[in-house]
């Protein structure tokens, strides 16, 4: 306690000074320090606001170009997408005119094959493989063939179709990423230090795990349109290939209905020819069964015409048989009357072997006449086969281009 009470020691005047001298060297050497510090620090500040100011605007230029990058990949992107989306609906109306060329193969080649089953029904000689079989054969053949390659053109089609529309989605995909990141470079681009609602933000200065390469980015667009490119060509080849192939067929189709056309032409005259000769031996022959039935007539009078005589002479002989005794002689008269008989008779046998000659000839007319009269029918029968039923139903045929 008497410790707490003592005064405080007291300093030496040499002691004072030193302090004073100390302060004031103390005093001087923080003011230099901080002279020095407020210099840097002014030095610094402004080497640091023109690095930033440079950084900045070398920052806004590379966002600058980097959107007119983007928008010029944009419209590279936007340009084959206006390319492959215009293909797309020519090659649907191609599609079209496949599908409708497909349909339009059906009536002809219906009627073809109703053709070939009417001709079934031709009877006897005139159930010929002829012309007329044979194209019509070879008609449904060539449609059979030209609906074969329409359907796998169809379904060629058909799959260039699908190949533009997933060129023309990965199109959309990528355009509709670059119009996102033009709306957030363009955003980057009107920000300034004065703009309300900049802020800090952690981890900003990172590179993404799922960021791609500068190169990665251009080969991706590249890689879009390139695909775009070689599948609207794909389809241009397509489409030039469906004209090539409408027109062929078409023509193949058209020409041979032509050809069966002429053919039946040509059997309906050759068939009209046949059954007018037919008609005029038909005409012959009853003109000559009519002869030959009055042949039959005048040889059956001229043997009733012998009885008369045969029964004279006979009824003479069988009177002269009664003459009594010596007159009983082989005399001239008596010779002379039999060989009248025997002539006579003799002449009737060659008259009714002539008759019976004459009647197997009518027989044989009237045969000639049944089967002339038959082949007649038989020629009718195609005639209606081929010129009313086949090739009125073919006048219906219309193959049209697409």
């Amino acid at each position: 306690m008497a410790r707490l009470l003592q005064s405080p020691p007291k300093y030496l005047s040499p002691d004072w000074h030193i302090a004073n001298k100390m302060q004031c060297a103390s005093t001087d050497a923080q003011k230099s320090s901080s002279e020095r510090v407020a210099a840097e620090s002014q030095r610094l500040m402004e080497e640091t606001e023109k690095t930033t100011q440079k950084t900045q605007s070398d920052v806004n230029k590379k966002i600058e170009q980097r959107l007119e990058e983007i928008k010029f990949w944009k419209q590279e992107l936007d340009d084959r997408l206006e390319q492959i989306v215009n293909e797309t609906e020519v090659l649907l109306t191609f599609k079209t005119r496949v599908e409708k060329a497909l349909e339009s193969c059906k009536e002809p080649l219906f009627i073809a094959q109703q053709c070939l089953l009417n001709r079934e029904r031709r009877v006897g000689i005139d159930l010929v493989h002829d012309e007329v079989e044979q194209e019509l054969l070879k008609e449904a053949e060539v449609i059979k063939g030209v609906t074969a390659l329409l359907e796998r053109t169809l379904g060629q089609t058909n799959e260039q179709i699908r190949l533009n529309r997933s060129a023309k989605y990965q199109l959309e995909m990528d355009l509709r990423d670059k119009f996102t990141a033009l709306m957030i470079d363009d955003y980057c681009a009107g920000l300034t230090n004065n703009t309300p609602d900049i802020r800090y933000t952690n981890n900003a200065v990172k590179m993404e795990g799922n960021s791609v390469s500068l190169e990665d980015w251009i080969d991706f667009s590249n890689i879009n349109i390139e695909k775009a490119d070689k599948q609207r060509n794909s389809s241009l080849a397509l489409r030039a290939l469906i004209d090539r192939i409408l027109s062929q067929t078409i023509n193949d189709m058209r020409k041979q209905y032509e050809t069966v056309n002429v053919a039946f032409r040509n059997r309906v005259k050759e068939v009209k020819d046949a059954k007018q000769k037919l008609e005029t031996l038909l005409a012959v022959v009853m003109d000559e069964t009519a002869s030959q039935e009055k042949n039959i007539t005048a040889l059956e009078k001229a043997i009733s015409d012998k009885e008369g005589p045969v029964q004279v002479a006979q009824t003479r002989l069988e009177a002269r048989t009664h003459r009594p005794n010596v007159e009983l002689c082989r005399d001239i008269v008596q010779y002379r009357l039999i060989s009248e008989v025997e002539e006579i008779t003799n002449n009737i046998q060659r008259l009714k072997d002539t008759l019976a000659q004459a009647k197997a000839e009518l027989k044989g007319l009237s045969r000639q006449q049944l089967f002339l009269e038959e082949e007649i029918q038989v020629k009718e029968n195609t005639l209606y086969i081929d010129e009313v039923l086949c090739m009125q139903m073919r006048e219906s045929v219309s193959i049209k281009n697409f």
